[in-house]
């Protein structure tokens, strides 16, 4: 079934990604899974390609196009490079939002253009050890001292957890507050007390670093509060369509490209004296799996273009998201078992799209959490 919510200006972008990944990223990836982490070098190279900063102002640096088409285009081409560790789309589709919205004329000009540029790579830091989906759980606190803000508290899991220069961290305001009394405060590269933990060692996506944060005593200027005061939660929730919507078409993409070399494999692999393609009980996992991403690939379309035109709400991304990643980790699975003994094995696109894929169903929102806000929407 052919797509059609791409004009020619989005596949010229597509080609420009593809040529990207084959010239700054390919040659490199084997390197950065061992290191645990990607080189800042990959950062710059995206900003001067143009592929940092998309919905960004020009004025500050930024491609000035809000078209959610092109990040999808940027996720699904990342996706099936197997690229997971330059994490553009955390940078561009979950930070970017943050601080064109809510980021002062004097924030934005401070930060924007290295943003774009790739001179200053992003993180937020929501999750704690103790508190996942749960803001109400948060402990990190922020305590007025007049001039600053003077932080304290722990993060876990956080993406760009050690390249990062600049964190939005999710912080406790007030205090008898619940998940209404949080806040966002923008902490830097070298303030006194922002220590970074250890490098976590994840069972997929090694070169994407993925680290624990620890602030002791951190002074942030009232300068660095980002949006209301008290208002993370409103800023958290407005922002997280688009979270998701990142997540289920990387989701779905990686779904269609799985089937397709498990699809290529049946046809050249050969079991009693014949292509495993012959073998009915194959055909029959074949058609399932196309079947269920072409109805898929329909729906995310829909919520693609929904979203690029500001149509697509909460509950629709919350489905997309959980029937998405659901999908590809179902995918994912099969396909493996179809390459039998070979999926199991590292140098196999599809054994590292097993491990890679695994946590899709978990960050952004668990299955579970989809699930209860669909729930809750129709049953309210």
């Amino acid at each position: 079934m052919k797509r059609q919510i791409f004009t020619a200006e989005h596949e010229a972008f597509r080609e420009t990604v593809r040529t990207f990944l084959a010239k700054e990223v390919l040659p490199h990836y084997e390197e950065w899974e061992k290191d645990g982490i990607v080189s800042r070098d990959a950062w710059l190279a995206a900003g001067k390609q143009g592929l940092l900063g998309l919905a960004v102002p020009e004025e500050y640096g930024g491609g000035g196009n809000t078209d959610f088409r092109y990040s999808a285009v940027l996720a699904e081409e990342f996706t099936r490079a197997g690229a997971s560790g330059l994490a553009l789309g955390l940078h561009n589709d979950i930070i970017g939002p943050y601080l064109t919205s809510l980021a002062t004329e004097d924030q934005k000009r401070r930060w924007l253009p290295g943003f774009c540029s790739g001179e200053i790579i992003t993180a937020i830091a929501m999750t704690e050890p103790g508190a996942g989906s749960d803001l109400q759980g948060i402990r990190t606190t922020a305590t007025d001292q007049g001039d600053h803000w003077l932080l304290n508290g722990s993060k876990t899991f956080i993406s760009n957890g050690i390249l990062a220069d600049l964190v939005i961290v999710v912080a406790k305001t007030s205090p008898e507050g619940g998940a209404k009394g949080l806040s966002l405060l923008v902490v830097e590269r070298g303030m006194d007390g922002f220590e970074r933990g250890r490098n976590l060692d994840k069972i997929g996506q090694k070169s994407q670093d993925t680290a624990e944060l620890f602030f002791n005593d951190v002074r942030v200027p009232k300068e660095n509060l980002l949006g209301e005061l008290d208002g993370a939660f409103i800023h958290l929730m407005t922002n997280l369509a688009q979270e998701r919507m990142g997540i289920a078409v990387a989701g779905i993409a990686a779904a269609e490209h799985l089937l397709d070399i498990t699809t290529t494999y049946v046809k050249e692999r050969e079991a009693f004296g014949r292509p495993l393609s012959k073998l009915q009980h194959i055909r029959f996992e074949i058609a399932e799996m196309a079947t269920e991403c072409a109805v898929t690939r329909t729906f995310l379309d829909r919520c693609i273009v929904d979203h690029s035109n500001g149509e697509l709400d909460a509950v629709h991304a919350s489905m997309a998201k959980w029937w998405a990643t659901e999908l590809q980790k179902r995918v994912a699975d099969r396909c493996l078992q179809l390459h039998g003994g070979y999926g199991y094995m590292t140098e196999y696109r599809v054994a590292k799209a097993f491990t890679d894929g695994r946590i899709q169903t978990i960050y952004g929102g668990t299955t579970e959490i989809m699930k209860e806000i669909i729930g809750r929407s129709l049953l309210a």
